[in-house]
């Protein structure tokens, strides 16, 4: 079977995503957006779930929406977070493995 290689648009996409999920912090922010129930979720139940500022959750937030993996939308005083489906199919196509091949 022959190797795939990943075209380098898609390769600097997704090496932009994966530098930004190597923060435990971001990494933790991503899980809870990504399994929000309706899909999405308000930075003000994000925010209890750790013991740093408010601040410092908003920049974890900034860098994830900057490497395409979240989109933000403003209602009223909150924002609310919702994973960018697209760039997180790339991501799990790449991180498929084929269970037909012995390990």
């Amino acid at each position: 079977m022959a190797q795939q290689r990943i075209p380098a648009p898609a390769a600097a996409t997704l090496a932009q995503a994966f530098k930004a999920l190597g923060d435990p912090i971001r990494l933790q922010l991503m899980s809870m957006i990504a399994s929000a129930p309706g899909g999405e979720i308000c930075v003000c139940d994000l925010t209890p779930a750790f013991t740093i500022s408010g601040t410092t959750i908003s920049h974890h937030l900034k860098v994830l929406r900057e490497a395409g993996l979240i989109d933000g939308e403003r209602r009223a005083s909150w924002v609310y977070y919702r994973p960018r489906p697209e760039l997180m199919r790339q991501l799990s196509t790449l991180l498929s493995v084929d269970e037909s091949v012995p390990a």
